[in-house]
Protein backbone atom coordinates (compact mmCIF):
# COMPACT_ATOMS: atom_id res chain seq x y z
CA UNK A 1 0.00 0.00 0.00
CA UNK A 2 2.74 2.37 0.73
CA UNK A 3 4.80 1.61 -2.47
CA UNK A 4 1.26 2.69 -4.33
CA UNK A 5 0.41 5.68 -2.21
CA UNK A 6 -2.59 3.62 -1.03
CA UNK A 7 -3.92 5.58 2.53
CA UNK A 8 -6.80 2.38 3.20
CA UNK A 9 -8.14 -0.30 1.43
CA UNK A 10 -11.70 -1.96 2.07
CA UNK A 11 -12.52 -5.64 1.64
CA UNK A 12 -15.35 -7.08 1.43
CA UNK A 13 -15.04 -9.99 -0.39
CA UNK A 14 -15.51 -13.59 1.63
CA UNK A 15 -12.52 -15.49 0.30
CA UNK A 16 -10.19 -12.36 0.69
CA UNK A 17 -11.37 -12.11 4.25
CA UNK A 18 -10.62 -15.43 4.70
CA UNK A 19 -7.44 -15.16 3.73
CA UNK A 20 -6.39 -11.81 5.73
CA UNK A 21 -8.18 -12.90 8.66
CA UNK A 22 -8.90 -16.27 8.98
CA UNK A 23 -12.62 -15.43 9.43
CA UNK A 24 -14.99 -17.31 7.80
CA UNK A 25 -18.55 -18.63 7.78
CA UNK A 26 -20.75 -14.99 8.67
CA UNK A 27 -24.07 -14.50 7.18
CA UNK A 28 -22.47 -12.46 3.98
CA UNK A 29 -24.02 -9.81 1.91
CA UNK A 30 -26.84 -12.40 0.69
CA UNK A 31 -28.40 -12.09 3.85
CA UNK A 32 -27.89 -8.05 4.03
CA UNK A 33 -25.44 -8.30 6.25
CA UNK A 34 -21.80 -7.11 5.61
CA UNK A 35 -18.68 -8.20 6.93
CA UNK A 36 -15.84 -5.37 6.13
CA UNK A 37 -12.07 -5.63 6.43
CA UNK A 38 -10.45 -2.25 6.80
CA UNK A 39 -6.70 -1.72 6.45
CA UNK A 40 -4.78 1.59 6.85
CA UNK A 41 -1.68 2.46 5.80
CA UNK A 42 -0.66 3.99 9.10
CA UNK A 43 -3.22 2.98 11.85
CA UNK A 44 -5.02 0.10 13.27
CA UNK A 45 -6.76 -2.38 10.83
CA UNK A 46 -10.38 -2.32 12.12
CA UNK A 47 -13.16 -5.86 11.27
CA UNK A 48 -16.34 -4.91 11.21
CA UNK A 49 -18.94 -7.30 11.30
CA UNK A 50 -22.54 -8.72 12.81
CA UNK A 51 -22.77 -9.26 16.26
CA UNK A 52 -24.53 -12.43 15.51
CA UNK A 53 -21.52 -14.01 14.04
CA UNK A 54 -18.41 -12.28 15.71
CA UNK A 55 -17.66 -15.78 17.86
CA UNK A 56 -16.69 -17.07 14.37
CA UNK A 57 -13.95 -14.58 14.24
CA UNK A 58 -10.37 -16.43 15.10
CA UNK A 59 -8.79 -15.49 18.83
CA UNK A 60 -5.96 -15.07 16.49
CA UNK A 61 -7.27 -13.02 13.87
CA UNK A 62 -4.28 -10.49 12.90
CA UNK A 63 -6.73 -7.90 12.86
CA UNK A 64 -5.86 -4.95 15.51
CA UNK A 65 -10.11 -3.99 16.42
CA UNK A 66 -13.55 -5.51 16.22
CA UNK A 67 -16.27 -3.37 15.61
CA UNK A 68 -19.97 -4.76 15.82
CA UNK A 69 -23.49 -4.22 14.49
CA UNK A 70 -26.86 -5.28 15.25
CA UNK A 71 -29.73 -5.73 13.14
CA UNK A 72 -31.80 -2.35 12.93
CA UNK A 73 -30.15 -0.78 15.83
CA UNK A 74 -28.59 2.83 14.87
CA UNK A 75 -27.01 3.28 11.32
CA UNK A 76 -25.88 -0.91 11.76
CA UNK A 77 -22.41 -0.71 9.82
CA UNK A 78 -22.61 2.13 8.88
CA UNK A 79 -21.99 3.87 11.83
CA UNK A 80 -18.28 3.09 11.66
CA UNK A 81 -17.35 3.37 8.11
CA UNK A 82 -17.55 6.79 8.36
CA UNK A 83 -15.40 6.93 10.85
CA UNK A 84 -12.54 5.17 9.08
CA UNK A 85 -13.53 6.75 5.51
CA UNK A 86 -13.36 10.38 5.93
CA UNK A 87 -9.82 10.29 7.67
CA UNK A 88 -8.44 9.21 4.50
CA UNK A 89 -7.97 10.17 1.06
CA UNK A 90 -6.65 7.72 -1.18
CA UNK A 91 -8.88 4.83 -1.05
CA UNK A 92 -8.95 1.32 -2.53
CA UNK A 93 -11.35 -1.34 -2.77
CA UNK A 94 -12.15 -4.80 -4.70
CA UNK A 95 -13.86 -2.88 -7.47
CA UNK A 96 -15.53 -5.97 -9.10
CA UNK A 97 -16.25 -7.91 -6.04
CA UNK A 98 -17.52 -5.26 -3.69
CA UNK A 99 -21.03 -5.36 -2.96
CA UNK A 100 -23.40 -2.34 -4.74
CA UNK A 101 -25.26 -1.61 -1.37
CA UNK A 102 -21.61 -0.90 0.24
CA UNK A 103 -19.88 0.38 -2.81
CA UNK A 104 -23.06 3.18 -2.71
CA UNK A 105 -22.64 3.56 0.56
CA UNK A 106 -18.72 4.66 -0.01
CA UNK A 107 -19.80 6.87 -2.75
CA UNK A 108 -21.86 8.94 -0.75
CA UNK A 109 -19.78 9.40 2.00
CA UNK A 110 -17.18 10.34 -0.26
CA UNK A 111 -18.78 11.91 -4.03
CA UNK A 112 -15.84 14.15 -5.34
CA UNK A 113 -13.25 11.03 -5.46
CA UNK A 114 -13.02 7.98 -7.09
CA UNK A 115 -11.63 4.88 -5.31
CA UNK A 116 -8.88 3.20 -6.69
CA UNK A 117 -9.01 -1.15 -7.20
CA UNK A 118 -7.05 -3.33 -4.63
CA UNK A 119 -7.97 -6.44 -6.78
CA UNK A 120 -4.89 -6.27 -8.52
CA UNK A 121 -2.66 -6.01 -5.47
CA UNK A 122 -4.92 -8.84 -3.55
CA UNK A 123 -4.11 -11.60 -6.46
CA UNK A 124 -0.35 -10.56 -6.11
CA UNK A 125 -0.46 -11.34 -2.93
CA UNK A 126 -2.36 -14.62 -3.25
CA UNK A 127 -0.88 -15.85 -6.12
CA UNK A 128 2.24 -17.77 -4.31
CA UNK A 129 0.91 -20.32 -1.61
CA UNK A 130 2.67 -20.24 1.66
CA UNK A 131 3.59 -23.36 2.83
CA UNK A 132 0.74 -24.11 5.03
CA UNK A 133 -1.71 -23.52 2.00
CA UNK A 134 0.49 -26.22 0.16
CA UNK A 135 0.24 -28.58 2.85
CA UNK A 136 -4.02 -28.22 2.82
CA UNK A 137 -3.74 -28.03 -1.37
CA UNK A 138 -2.39 -31.40 -1.16
CA UNK A 139 -4.88 -33.01 1.45
CA UNK A 140 -7.48 -31.15 -1.15
CA UNK A 141 -6.35 -33.54 -4.20
CA UNK A 142 -7.07 -36.70 -1.01
CA UNK A 143 -11.13 -35.48 -1.16
CA UNK A 144 -10.92 -35.22 -4.67
CA UNK A 145 -9.67 -38.13 -4.99
CA UNK A 146 -12.16 -39.85 -2.49
CA UNK A 147 -14.78 -38.08 -4.16
CA UNK A 148 -14.36 -39.69 -7.44
CA UNK A 149 -13.45 -43.41 -6.03
CA UNK A 150 -17.31 -42.59 -4.37
CA UNK A 151 -18.81 -41.80 -7.65
CA UNK A 152 -17.03 -44.71 -9.31
CA UNK A 153 -18.35 -46.93 -6.30
CA UNK A 154 -22.29 -46.71 -7.70
CA UNK A 155 -22.13 -45.87 -10.97
CA UNK A 156 -23.81 -48.21 -13.27
CA UNK A 157 -26.78 -49.34 -15.54
CA UNK A 158 -29.99 -47.89 -14.20
CA UNK A 159 -28.57 -45.80 -11.26
CA UNK A 160 -29.40 -42.28 -11.41
CA UNK A 161 -26.80 -38.74 -11.97
CA UNK A 162 -28.20 -37.84 -8.34
CA UNK A 163 -26.86 -40.84 -6.29
CA UNK A 164 -23.40 -39.95 -7.85
CA UNK A 165 -23.60 -36.85 -6.46
CA UNK A 166 -24.57 -38.00 -3.47
CA UNK A 167 -21.98 -40.75 -3.23
CA UNK A 168 -19.21 -38.49 -3.87
CA UNK A 169 -20.18 -35.91 -1.73
CA UNK A 170 -20.04 -38.52 1.49
CA UNK A 171 -16.55 -40.25 0.23
CA UNK A 172 -15.07 -36.99 0.20
CA UNK A 173 -16.55 -35.62 3.81
CA UNK A 174 -15.63 -38.53 5.36
CA UNK A 175 -12.35 -38.31 4.04
CA UNK A 176 -12.04 -34.36 5.10
CA UNK A 177 -13.17 -35.22 8.45
CA UNK A 178 -10.06 -37.52 8.74
CA UNK A 179 -8.04 -34.95 7.40
CA UNK A 180 -9.56 -32.44 9.72
CA UNK A 181 -8.95 -34.67 12.91
CA UNK A 182 -5.52 -35.96 12.09
CA UNK A 183 -3.69 -32.78 11.18
CA UNK A 184 -5.91 -29.46 11.68
CA UNK A 185 -6.90 -30.11 15.40
CA UNK A 186 -7.51 -26.33 15.50
CA UNK A 187 -9.66 -26.25 13.24
CA UNK A 188 -12.26 -26.79 15.14
CA UNK A 189 -14.80 -24.73 13.47
CA UNK A 190 -14.03 -26.14 9.84
CA UNK A 191 -17.26 -27.90 7.91
CA UNK A 192 -15.97 -31.38 6.40
CA UNK A 193 -18.98 -31.40 4.33
CA UNK A 194 -18.86 -31.33 0.60
CA UNK A 195 -21.63 -28.83 -0.39
CA UNK A 196 -21.35 -27.85 -3.69
CA UNK A 197 -23.76 -28.71 -6.29
CA UNK A 198 -22.03 -31.18 -8.43
CA UNK A 199 -21.71 -30.70 -12.19
CA UNK A 200 -22.07 -34.21 -13.22
CA UNK A 201 -23.15 -35.21 -17.33
CA UNK A 202 -24.35 -38.30 -18.98
CA UNK A 203 -24.98 -39.55 -21.98
CA UNK A 204 -25.88 -36.80 -24.68
CA UNK A 205 -25.78 -34.49 -22.48
CA UNK A 206 -22.00 -33.91 -22.10
CA UNK A 207 -21.92 -31.13 -24.19
CA UNK A 208 -23.54 -29.41 -20.77
CA UNK A 209 -20.11 -28.32 -19.50
CA UNK A 210 -21.88 -27.38 -16.21
CA UNK A 211 -24.64 -29.86 -15.96
CA UNK A 212 -25.90 -30.35 -12.64
CA UNK A 213 -26.63 -33.61 -11.19
CA UNK A 214 -30.27 -34.73 -11.94
CA UNK A 215 -33.04 -37.19 -11.53
CA UNK A 216 -31.96 -38.51 -15.12
CA UNK A 217 -31.25 -42.32 -15.77
CA UNK A 218 -27.77 -43.47 -16.57
CA UNK A 219 -27.87 -46.71 -19.07
CA UNK A 220 -25.40 -49.12 -20.67
CA UNK A 221 -22.99 -47.47 -23.12
CA UNK A 222 -23.64 -43.83 -21.75
CA UNK A 223 -20.05 -41.77 -20.67
CA UNK A 224 -20.44 -39.75 -17.76
CA UNK A 225 -18.27 -36.71 -17.10
CA UNK A 226 -17.86 -35.86 -13.02
CA UNK A 227 -16.19 -32.71 -12.21
CA UNK A 228 -14.96 -31.68 -8.87
CA UNK A 229 -14.06 -27.68 -9.78
CA UNK A 230 -16.38 -26.49 -7.49
CA UNK A 231 -17.45 -29.51 -4.87
CA UNK A 232 -13.23 -30.65 -4.17
CA UNK A 233 -13.13 -28.06 -1.38
CA UNK A 234 -11.06 -28.70 1.74
CA UNK A 235 -10.15 -26.62 4.20
CA UNK A 236 -11.66 -23.69 1.80
CA UNK A 237 -9.04 -24.77 -0.41
CA UNK A 238 -10.30 -25.24 -4.15
CA UNK A 239 -9.13 -27.83 -6.97
CA UNK A 240 -9.84 -28.72 -10.29
CA UNK A 241 -10.43 -32.43 -11.08
CA UNK A 242 -12.31 -34.52 -13.83
CA UNK A 243 -12.69 -37.64 -15.35
CA UNK A 244 -14.98 -39.42 -18.36
CA UNK A 245 -16.35 -42.69 -17.38
CA UNK A 246 -17.93 -45.03 -19.43
CA UNK A 247 -20.79 -48.11 -17.91
CA UNK A 248 -19.55 -51.44 -19.33
CA UNK A 249 -18.51 -50.47 -22.73
CA UNK A 250 -18.20 -47.36 -25.09
CA UNK A 251 -20.54 -47.84 -27.91
CA UNK A 252 -19.61 -44.66 -29.85
CA UNK A 253 -16.23 -45.80 -31.04
CA UNK A 254 -15.76 -41.76 -32.28
CA UNK A 255 -15.78 -40.83 -28.26
CA UNK A 256 -12.61 -43.04 -28.14
CA UNK A 257 -10.49 -40.35 -30.27
CA UNK A 258 -11.81 -37.16 -29.04
CA UNK A 259 -10.81 -38.10 -25.26
CA UNK A 260 -7.36 -39.51 -26.41
CA UNK A 261 -7.49 -36.31 -27.48
CA UNK A 262 -8.31 -34.42 -24.74
CA UNK A 263 -5.49 -36.32 -22.76
CA UNK A 264 -2.77 -35.14 -25.27
CA UNK A 265 -3.80 -31.76 -24.98
CA UNK A 266 -3.53 -31.71 -21.31
CA UNK A 267 0.17 -33.67 -21.84
CA UNK A 268 1.04 -30.29 -24.39
CA UNK A 269 0.45 -27.99 -21.41
CA UNK A 270 1.77 -30.38 -18.79
CA UNK A 271 5.27 -30.18 -21.02
CA UNK A 272 5.18 -26.38 -20.49
CA UNK A 273 4.05 -26.24 -16.60
CA UNK A 274 7.21 -24.72 -15.27
CA UNK A 275 8.64 -21.84 -13.91
CA UNK A 276 9.85 -18.86 -16.08
CA UNK A 277 6.80 -19.73 -18.71
CA UNK A 278 4.06 -17.41 -19.39
CA UNK A 279 0.52 -18.66 -18.64
CA UNK A 280 -0.87 -18.14 -22.38
CA UNK A 281 2.29 -20.31 -23.29
CA UNK A 282 0.88 -23.02 -21.57
CA UNK A 283 -2.92 -22.55 -23.22
CA UNK A 284 -1.16 -22.28 -26.93
CA UNK A 285 0.30 -25.58 -26.19
CA UNK A 286 -2.83 -27.29 -25.40
CA UNK A 287 -4.61 -25.29 -27.91
CA UNK A 288 -2.20 -26.36 -30.72
CA UNK A 289 -2.42 -29.88 -29.90
CA UNK A 290 -6.53 -29.83 -30.18
CA UNK A 291 -6.45 -27.70 -33.37
CA UNK A 292 -3.52 -30.02 -34.98
CA UNK A 293 -5.68 -33.40 -34.32
CA UNK A 294 -8.39 -31.72 -36.31
CA UNK A 295 -10.55 -30.28 -33.33
CA UNK A 296 -11.91 -27.17 -33.58
CA UNK A 297 -10.31 -24.66 -31.09
CA UNK A 298 -11.00 -25.12 -27.93
CA UNK A 299 -14.08 -23.64 -25.83
CA UNK A 300 -12.54 -23.08 -22.43
CA UNK A 301 -9.38 -22.31 -21.39
CA UNK A 302 -6.41 -24.61 -20.31
CA UNK A 303 -6.97 -23.67 -17.19
CA UNK A 304 -6.35 -21.27 -13.83
CA UNK A 305 -4.79 -20.48 -10.51
CA UNK A 306 -6.83 -21.73 -7.69
CA UNK A 307 -6.79 -21.47 -3.74
CA UNK A 308 -8.83 -19.98 -1.69
CA UNK A 309 -11.20 -19.03 -4.49
CA UNK A 310 -12.56 -20.93 -6.74
CA UNK A 311 -10.67 -19.02 -9.80
CA UNK A 312 -7.27 -16.95 -8.79
CA UNK A 313 -4.76 -15.39 -10.91
CA UNK A 314 -3.20 -16.49 -13.13
CA UNK A 315 -5.70 -18.04 -15.92
CA UNK A 316 -3.57 -20.08 -18.35
CA UNK A 317 -5.61 -18.68 -21.23
CA UNK A 318 -4.67 -16.85 -24.47
CA UNK A 319 -3.24 -13.04 -23.28
CA UNK A 320 -2.21 -13.89 -20.11
CA UNK A 321 1.60 -13.30 -20.12
CA UNK A 322 2.17 -13.68 -16.38
CA UNK A 323 5.51 -15.82 -15.64
CA UNK A 324 4.73 -19.04 -13.69
CA UNK A 325 6.39 -19.08 -10.24
CA UNK A 326 6.86 -21.73 -7.64
CA UNK A 327 4.19 -22.18 -5.40
CA UNK A 328 1.28 -21.43 -7.91
CA UNK A 329 -1.45 -23.76 -7.88
CA UNK A 330 -3.26 -24.71 -10.89
CA UNK A 331 -6.40 -26.54 -12.41
CA UNK A 332 -5.24 -27.70 -15.89
CA UNK A 333 -7.49 -29.12 -18.36
CA UNK A 334 -7.27 -31.02 -21.73
CA UNK A 335 -10.36 -31.43 -23.77
CA UNK A 336 -11.96 -31.55 -27.35
CA UNK A 337 -15.45 -31.42 -28.53
CA UNK A 338 -17.15 -33.78 -31.61
CA UNK A 339 -20.68 -34.28 -32.22
CA UNK A 340 -22.78 -35.18 -29.21
CA UNK A 341 -19.72 -35.58 -26.91
CA UNK A 342 -17.47 -32.98 -24.95
CA UNK A 343 -14.14 -35.02 -23.50
CA UNK A 344 -12.12 -33.42 -20.67
CA UNK A 345 -9.79 -34.41 -18.59
CA UNK A 346 -8.12 -32.02 -15.58
CA UNK A 347 -5.86 -32.02 -12.66
CA UNK A 348 -4.51 -29.77 -10.46
CA UNK A 349 -0.62 -29.24 -9.83
CA UNK A 350 1.61 -27.46 -7.72
CA UNK A 351 4.38 -25.43 -9.40
CA UNK A 352 8.01 -26.16 -8.10
CA UNK A 353 11.65 -25.24 -8.54
CA UNK A 354 12.16 -27.35 -11.67
CA UNK A 355 8.59 -28.25 -12.88
CA UNK A 356 5.36 -29.36 -11.09
CA UNK A 357 3.79 -31.80 -8.53
CA UNK A 358 0.92 -33.43 -9.25
CA UNK A 359 -2.17 -33.39 -6.28
CA UNK A 360 -4.37 -35.16 -8.28
CA UNK A 361 -4.70 -38.60 -9.45
CA UNK A 362 -6.66 -40.97 -11.57
CA UNK A 363 -5.68 -43.18 -14.97
CA UNK A 364 -6.40 -41.05 -18.24
CA UNK A 365 -6.55 -44.91 -19.90
CA UNK A 366 -9.58 -45.73 -21.95
CA UNK A 367 -9.26 -48.96 -20.30
CA UNK A 368 -9.57 -48.05 -17.00
CA UNK A 369 -12.55 -45.33 -17.40
CA UNK A 370 -14.63 -48.63 -18.47
CA UNK A 371 -16.92 -49.52 -15.13
CA UNK A 372 -18.05 -53.13 -15.62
Amino acid sequence: MKESSIDLAVITDDDNLYYFTGYHDFLHMDFNRPTILLVPKDDQSVLITPLLDVLLVPEDTPVDKIETWNDGIGEEWREFLPKVIKKHTNIYYEKFKINATVSNYLAELISDQAFGNITPILNDIRMIKSDEELKIARHTGEVALAMMEGAKSVIGHNVPEYEIALAQAQAGTRKAAELLKSHYPNSVNMSPNIHFLAAIASGKDLPKTHHRASTKVIQRGDPIFVCYCGSANFHRFKLGFDRIFWVEEIKQKDQIKAFEVAVKSQKAALDMLRPGVTAEEVHAAYADTVQSEGYPYPTFRCGRGTGFSFLEEPQLVVGNKTVLKPGMVFAVDGGASAKDFRSQVGDSFIITQDGYEQITHHSKAVEDLIID
